[in-house]
Parts: C-alpha cells; sequence; structure tokens
C-alpha cells in the first residue's frame, strides 16, 4: 500500500500574512512581449477573479509588466480587495518596449519613485509585500537595502523580499530588514538555487519559484510521465506538486491566460505525491 506524503497547503507570509501556498503570476496578462494592455482585457480581469473564486490569496506582480499595465489590471478586477488577499509586487527593473532589455535602477530615489507608483495603481496605502526584482550592480547592496528599509519603517509595506539573490545576498539584505520572500528561478529541471532554498527554509523565509514549471514547457519524460499516469492528471501538476512537496516553504506563483490551465494549476494543491514518486521525480535534477 503506498500512503500519500502530508501536505501543508498555507504559508505565513512573514509569520503574520497566512496564504495558499500556490498563488498566481500576473505575468502574462500583459501585452505581447510584457508590453502594452492584453489584447483582451475583459478576459484578463476575468481571469484574475477567478483566480481569486479558486483560493488564490497571493498575486505577485511587478511595475514593469506592462509596464504598470498589470498592476491596473488586479487593481481593476479586485479592488476593493477581498480579505486575505495577498498582492505582492516589484520594483527596480525598467522596460522601454517590447521584448526590449531590461534595465536596472536600484536606486533609493528610484524605488521611492517606483513604490509610490505601485500604490497608487494597486489603490494600497500600504502593500503586505513588496520585493525588490533584482540588484543593481552600479549601486551599492546597503544604499538599496537601506532605501528598503526606510520604506517599511514609514508604514508604505508590511514585508520586503528579494529576487535572483544569492544566500550572502539575503544576509546582507537582513542585516536592514527582515526578508520575508525571495524569488529565484527554480523548477524540477532546474535547481541552480537549491542552496539559496535551503537556507530560506531554515529562515522561515518564503521561496517564490519565478518559471515554476518552464513557462508551461515541462520536460516530459518518461518517468515524469509515468508519476502522471499513476495519478491520471497533466505533466504540469505533477511538477507543480513536486514544488509544493518539495519543501514547505515554497510558494508557486504559476501565471497563464487560460481559464483551463488556471483551474488545473489550481488542482495541483490537492494533489497527494507518495515517497516513491517524490523519489523518482527528485532524480530527475541530477
Amino acid at each position: 500500500m503506498t500512503t500519500s506524503l502530508p501536505l501543508e497547503t498555507t504559508f505565513a507570509l512573514g509569520g503574520d500574512l497566512p496564504i495558499s501556498r500556490l498563488g498566481f503570476g500576473a505575468m502574462r496578462i500583459t501585452g505581447p512581449g510584457l508590453y502594452g494592455p492584453p489584447t483582451d482585457r475583459p478576459a484578463m480581469l476575468a481571469l484574475l477573479r477567478r483566480a481569486v473564486e479558486l483560493g488564490v490569496t497571493f498575486i505577485d506582480t511587478a511595475d514593469m509588466y506592462g509596464p504598470f499595465v498589470s498592476e491596473e489590471l488586479i487593481a481593476e478586477a479586485l479592488h476593493p480587495y477581498p480579505a486575505g488577499l495577498v498582492v505582492g509586487t516589484k520594483g527596480g527593473v525598467v522596460r522601454y518596449g517590447p521584448g526590449q532589455e531590461v534595465l536596472l535602477d536600484a536606486t533609493p530615489q528610484h524605488l521611492h519613485e517606483a513604490l509610490a507608483g505601485s500604490l497608487r495603481r494597486l489603490k494600497l496605502e500600504r502593500l503586505d509585500l513588496y520585493q525588490l526584482h533584482r540588484l543593481d550592480p552600479r549601486v551599492p547592496a546597503e544604499r538599496t537595502f537601506a532605501a528598503l528599509a526606510q520604506a517599511q519603517q514609514q508604514g508604505l509595506v508590511r514585508h520586503l523580499g528579494l529576487s535572483e539573490v544569492s544566500v550572502e545576498e539575503i544576509k546582507l539584505a537582513q542585516q536592514h530588514f527582515p526578508v520575508a520572500s525571495v524569488q529565484n528561478r527554480y523548477s524540477l529541471f532546474d535547481r541552480a538555487a537549491e542552496p539559496v532554498l535551503a537556507y530560506c527554509r531554515a529562515q522561515g523565509i518564503a521561496f517564490i519559484p519565478w518559471f515554476p514549471i518552464g513557462g508551461g514547457q515541462v520536460q516530459e519524460t518518461d518517468a515524469l510521465q509515468q508519476v502522471a499516469g499513476r495519478h491520471q492528471v497533466s505533466v504540469r501538476q505533477v511538477a507543480l506538486s513536486w514544488l509544493l512537496h518539495h519543501a514547505p516553504n515554497v510558494l508557486p506563483i504559476p501565471g497563464t491566460t487560460s481559464l483551463a490551465h488556471l483551474a488545473e494549476n489550481r488542482q495541483s494543491l490537492h494533489l497527494s505525491l507518495t515517497a516513491e514518486d517524490m523519489r523518482v521525480l527528485d532524480a530527475l535534477g541530477h
């Protein structure tokens, strides 16, 4: 007899904000190349509302998505926000056109202006989670972290997070403020950030893997297909469920523009893998 492994479905962000461990990434609801409005605005508004109806309590976005479009759509669809919904956004990256290379700006002045803009677009007086999108090599990290700490002290943000950072950089940030979340690229087939995940787990920090299923293009290996077949689910659902089972502080944020894929992703939260499933899936990363 095979026994399903226990799975926690919620995580306390920052120690005091319980949210569903499977969130929604709102990057793809913008126009082509992450630029401009979506081709079907009503459909994206309906998608956001449906995500909340299906139990999503954490939405991840950034001011560069659009730019600004994703934040505006979230507010249009969901404000006033239902109790328990956490909208986290990011600042520190700028893009001026579709598909263009991003520019980093983590200067205190830019972050101050970016945070003010996000608050305005999201129609909030305080953000539950504000994350530095990227460290800027032109700016001493201490200056950037001090600016974020100041915003928290001013009551503009409840919790602060980081994205694409090393363990050493997290430790440096922790000298300025409690780090509530870290977003690094990570998935079943991309585990370069494993040391960062391990540190975050030990520290009680939420680890939010971006590109959690490779943009939807999961490598359909025989082993992965066999696990999916045993549970009669898709390989995408297995890849998401593996993340949830791998460590209790992992909060995947799969994004989609499809109502069907949204519902399929949500079902992953209730897929219980066995120890044998995890042994097979763990081996895929080696």
